[in-house]
């Protein structure tokens, strides 16, 4: 009875599942253990070392390279382990069609993977030395991406026999019907294109469209924008809305302009106003914080008089900077104009009336 009982454990042992032993089954667990403790080591030690040497270069671009191909080199080790299965494992008929398509699968998998990677350092090395812009290569990134797995995706398809012909012709019609119900997310994808072909504004920039949008663009998006407010809550945009729109793009402004109008006392006398005037103009002058811009010459000159002043108006130029740094320089401004209209002995109007009352007997 006993013997009998170790033949059946024996059989058992060896006749594991559809004829695979346990042992053999045993033996495919270690080895795709093994692939993955390699796959492990090849992603962290190897990918490691080699981004290590790539420090030394100039370039960042062979850096992204080896960083995007991290996850792809990865997948050698697994999809190895799984061919040394099929190999080690007496498969036959429908089983071994199976595990052998799913090893091409992998291996398709990796090759695909590693072409989308490599595509973002690419373009924007290709951004850098060519006349794309920074959105034009995210786009084309995208755009490469999308047929990159198209393709991948075509070929898994066909490892199992299905052909793609017959699937297109088939969402044929199902395309023109969504086609139809997604008019506006055409538009909005056919905006985009003109806005990053314009050129109007690129990731980064500060926009303003009328009263109510002005922030930072974060991203421009096949549909739709997102720009960061500068109370930093984001807003996503449709792309229509911002090709249609009058759109001011601070971040291409040739000078910042200080646009201002101050207001004297009538009791200031001729002299005094030529003063004021000549004394601000040399302080813009001499001030490292203001440029001239050859197309308007920075002036301050007496404009107007209004109903309860004199208006001396000022206008003038600076480089281009961060509002933090532009806001410091109005404020030496303002304090330089207030120095210097004390100086001559006069003072700030501000809008008054003034009443008279007729005392006369009737």
């Amino acid at each position: 009875m006993i013997n009998e009982f170790w033949n059946l454990i024996q059989a058992t042992w060896q006749t594991g599942i559809r004829g695979i032993g346990i042992d053999q089954l045993i033996i495919c667990l270690l080895i795709i253990f093994g692939g993955l403790i390699t796959r492990s080591l090849i992603s962290t030690k190897l990918v490691d070392k080699l981004a290590d040497l790539t420090k030394y270069t100039k370039s960042g671009f062979d850096d992204e390279i080896v960083e995007s191909l991290r996850a792809p080199i990865g997948m050698i080790p697994i999809a190895f382990a799984l061919y040394l299965i099929t190999v080690f494992l007496p498969l036959t008929g429908s089983l071994d069609l199976i595990i052998t398509n799913l090893v091409v699968m992998v291996v398709i998998y990796t090759i695909f993977s590693a072409l989308s990677n490599i595509t973002k350092p690419f373009f924007s090395l290709l951004g850098e030395s060519t006349w794309l812009t920074q959105a034009m290569s995210l786009w084309l990134n995208r755009v490469a991406k999308v047929i990159i797995w198209i393709i991948g995706i075509t070929m898994m398809l066909d490892v199992w026999g299905i052909e793609i012909g017959p699937i297109i012709a088939g969402l044929g019609l199902f395309s023109v019907a969504v086609a139809l119900g997604a008019q506006d997310m055409f538009k909005n994808i056919i905006a985009g294109i003109f806005i990053i072909s314009e050129k109007r504004f690129q990731h980064g920039d500060r926009i303003r469209v009328g009263d109510d949008l002005h922030g930072i663009v974060e991203n421009i998006g096949f549909r739709s924008t997102e720009v960061r407010l500068l109370d930093t809550s984001p807003v996503f945009v449709p792309n229509t809305d911002l090709s249609d729109a009058q759109l001011i793009n601070h971040q291409n402004m040739s000078y910042r302009r200080i646009n201002w109008t101050i207001n004297v006392l009538y009791s200031t006398s001729v002299q005094e106003l030529k003063d004021i005037c000549h004394e601000t103009e040399l302080f813009i002058k001499d001030c490292e914080d203001f440029s001239e811009n050859p197309n308007q010459e920075n002036f301050v000159k007496v404009t107007e008089l209004g109903s309860s002043s004199i208006d001396i108006t000022i206008l003038c130029y600076a480089e281009p900077m961060d509002f933090t740094n532009f806001s410091q320089v109005k404020q030496n401004l303002i304090f330089e104009i207030m120095d210097i209209v004390k100086r001559n002995n006069s003072d700030f109007a501000f809008p008054s009336r003034t009443v008279y009352m007729d005392n006369s007997e009737e």
